[in-house]
Parts: structure tokens; sequence; C-alpha cells
């Protein structure tokens, strides 16, 4: 056989499997994977180091519309050029409705902000915020069936949130039609009264916005969203989590038996409530909701990435600039902490950061690294095994691993259009040395080889949920009636 692409000698390492080979690639899939496989047009040679499945990040905001006249830095082309920097070879961003807006038309506003300036493949989530009649008899039934087949729903922000019975409507389209439901976990009319105290004692600088969401508002929002959920006899899966008292709610429902998934980003790792309290406004570049705790909430984010709470690592990628008039400034430099945009960048660093700090200081195994940032997501979203293993059949999206060369993140080093990362000063032992997207180069040594276009829109399938473990990971399975 004469394949497009030869990578030779490839350290192979899965969600279950590690091993020698070589991986032949035709077509922009993986054709054959073993030794002495035959000719090709091209050669790479992995040189005996790591490669993984390329990252799916599923949880990341590109070029979303806005309420509230801010808007993203990064858009398809510079997102997805930085995370295809950092070894991600799939997103999953969100289509979002705004009240009033049917389904249908954010799905179609999204795939003209996204058509033809991608990297790398991508699918939508969509965020349901109107969950009216026709939507829940229609529109979202209709979506699922085309590949829609993930949704997030919020139970904070005002323009966003739903109520308990809104919610148990969408759970149970959800049962029906196979779909997945995340959730942003936040008891909204508690966050509302502690802002308005706090405002009106004139506590309103950045570092004040932890103080806004203390974890017990997360603790009882989740508790409440697995009610819902064992109510309606639905998956979920619980997003963003941050610290020791969602966790211990999460854990005892998975003890229960019930179908409750989580995730959690890098910002509950690496940042601390400390962060938002920056001289100045600086402490506005680390606001993101559920806020950062601290050291010890920290270490309990750790333990559940090795005894199988979390299921998924992803970024929760919303790139606000810090200068200019629409990012974390858009209400103003001194505005307070309830006007600042939420969210941060982390699309390019995520991988580093959990090989190097997990991994290599062995917190985590090889194969729980490839299931918390690749394999598992793809099969929550319905993408695997097309995306998240390395395997005969599967696209060819690989990530060969340079573990040698130790450096500090530096925003100037990054790829993405964000002027500031929160992660600055931190140090990683390892990074992709290069990234293949369904069989195509788009990082070498240093160098971003991508191109707008490349990345495809992808379908998603209902999930098939048996399987996403990886090695020692445990943790509820699901399949749809």
């Amino acid at each position: 056989m004469i394949f497009d692409t030869l990578l030779l000698n490839a350290e192979v390492a899965t969600a279950s499997d590690r091993y020698r080979a070589d991986i032949g690639i035709r077509d922009g899939r993986i054709a054959a994977i073993g030794r002495d496989l035959g000719r090709a047009d091209h050669t790479l040679d992995a040189a005996g180091r790591l490669v993984t499945p390329g990252g799916v990040d599923a949880h990341c905001h590109l070029d979303q519309p806005t309420s509230d006249g801010s808007k993203m830095a990064d858009d398809f082309v510079t997102g997805t050029r930085s995370a295809a920097c950092g070894g991600t070879t799939t997103i999953i961003p969100f289509a979002c409705q705004f009240k009033g807006q049917s389904l249908q038309a954010a799905v179609d506003d999204y795939h003209r902000r996204s058509e033809g300036k991608a990297a790398i493949d991508y699918a939508f989530h969509l965020i349901v915020s109107d969950p009216t009649p026709g939507v829940l008899r229609d529109e979202l039934p209709r979506l699922v069936a085309a590949g829609y087949t993930s949704f997030k729903v919020y139970m904070t922000y005002d323009d966003m949130k739903l109520d308990d019975r809104q919610i148990l409507n969408l759970l149970a389209v959800a049962r029906r039609e196979g779909a997945m439901t995340m959730i942003h976990a936040e008891n909204a009319d508690c966050i509302g009264w502690l802002t308005e105290q706090l405002l009106d004692a004139g506590l309103g600088a950045p570092r004040y916005h932890a103080h806004a969401r203390p974890m017990l508002v997360e603790r009882e929002a989740t508790h409440r969203a697995i009610a819902l959920a064992e109510l309606a006899d639905v998956p979920i899966l619980i997003v963003h989590v941050s610290g020791r008292e969602a966790v211990d709610q999460i854990r005892t429902a998975q003890g229960l038996g019930l179908k409750v998934f989580g995730e959690t980003c890098p910002q509950y790792l690496f940042l601390t409530g400390d962060d938002l309290g920056g001289e100045g406004f600086e402490g506005a570049k680390c606001i993101c909701s559920p806020p950062p705790r601290d050291k010890a909430n920290q270490e309990v984010i750790w333990r559940g990435l090795e005894n199988g709470t979390f299921h998924v690592l992803s970024s929760d990628h919303a790139p606000f600039a810090y200068a200019g008039p629409d990012g974390k400034k858009a209400h103003g430099p001194d505005a307070p902490f309830s006007e600042v945009p939420n969210g941060i960048p982390g699309l390019e660093t995520r991988m580093p950061l959990l090989m190097s700090h997990g991994v290599m200081d062995g917190r985590i195994d090889i194969h729980s690294f490839v299931a918390l940032a690749s394999t598992n997501a793809a099969r929550l979203y319905g993408l695997f095994p097309r995306k998240g293993t390395i395997a005969v059949g599967s696209d060819a999206d690989l990530v060969v691993w340079d573990m040698d060369r130790p450096r500090t993140i530096r925003n100037a080093l990054l790829h993405h259009a964000v002027d500031y990362t929160p992660y600055e000063g931190i140090e990683v032992k390892a990074w992709p040395a290069m990234t293949l997207s369904r069989g195509e180069v788009v990082w070498r040594d240093g160098e971003y080889l991508g191109r707008a276009g490349h990345g495809q829109f992808l379908p998603c399938e209902r999930p098939a949920l048996a399987g996403t473990r990886g090695r020692g990971h445990r943790g509820p399975l699901w399949k749809p009636n």
C-alpha cells in the first residue's frame, strides 16, 4: 500500500494502550498501524517520542455574540490557530440562542461566523435560553437529528438562566432524543443578592467577584441539577466545576449510580481567588464563573482528575481582551465586577499544562491524560471513534510531544488574539512538537502551518457513552434508549 504520509517511530498512547508503531495515513484517516508498512509520498519521524490523539476541547467560545456590548477577541481563524499550536485538533464551541430568537437562527448565524475560517475540525453545542413550546416540540428534536446532539443550560446570568420547570422540559427532550445536557450550575438568586449587598457597600473591585459566587451557590445548584436529572432519568454533565463542595455532590451522585459526568478546567488547577486581586483592574483578567478558589480546592480538583470524578478537562476558552473598549473593559476601566465580561483564554495552553503538571509530575498516567483531553469528550458528544483515539479508520489527528525542552508560558509566544494569558509565567515541561489534523501538519517545531478552511464542520452522533473512563477512570456509563 502507498500512503499519503507515514509517521515513523511513534510511541503511541491512547486511553487504554501504549506501544511502538508506525502510522500510515491515507485521505486524512489512519489506514494502518504497524511496522514496515510500505511507501509513502511523505514521511515524518516521531523519533521515538510520545504520540497521542489530537485534543478535543469540548467547551470553548469563539466569536460568540453577546448581549452586553462586549466582543470576543478570537474568531474561528485565530481561535483554531491557537488550538492547533497547543495540540487540539477538534473544538466544540456554542451556537447561542438569545431570548426571542429561534434555535435555528442561532445555528445559521454561527455557521456564517465559522464557514471557511477554521484550521481544525469543529462541531457545535447549542445554548438554549428560550425553550418555547416550538423549540421543545420542533426545533430541538430536528437539530439533534441533524447532528447538534448536545446543549447547554444556564442556572445563572439573567439573560440566559432557566428556571427548574424549563430545565425539566429540556431534560425530557434530551431523554427522548438521546442528547447530552451540559449544565452551568450556580444559584442565580443567591449571586444576585450577594452582588447587591457588595455593590451597596462599595465593594465592586474584581476581587469581590469571588465573594459574590462562594462555593455554596455552586454546591446548591449542582445538587439541584442532579436532582432534576434524577427525576427526568437522564444523563447530565456539570461543567467547569471549581471546588470541593460541588465535587462532593457529583461524587455522591456517582456513588448512587446516577448518570452524572463532571468537567473541570485549568483555571481551577492553576489559579486562585488571589489572582482576582491584582493591582487596580488587573484582577478582571481572571474573572470567570465559577471563580477560582484556593490552593486547598486546587488539590481537590486534582484528586478528582486522579480518581475519575471528572471525565473531561476543557479550556472554557472565553477570549475577552483586557485592553480596548469591547473586552474586559467594555463597561469602563473601573466597572464593577458584575459588569466585567466573564471568561479567560486557554485553548492553546490546556494540553501542555495537563501533560506537564498532570502526567510528568506523576498525578495522572498517560492513559488518563488521553481520556481527559480527548477520548471522553469525543464519546460524550458523539464524535468517537472518528475523533479521540488512534485506530485504523479514525481521523489522522495526532500530536507528537516534545518533552525535553522546558519553557515558560508567555502570551507573546501564544497564537490567540487575546492580549494576555492568565497562565503567564507558569513553567511547562511539555509542548507539542507537531500537530496533525486529518493528516495535514498544522504545527511543527514552533511554526504554525495550518490554513483557514482546512477544518470541517462535524455533525455529531447521539452519544453512546460506554467506555468513557480510560484506564482507572471510574464513572457512570450510559447508552440512550
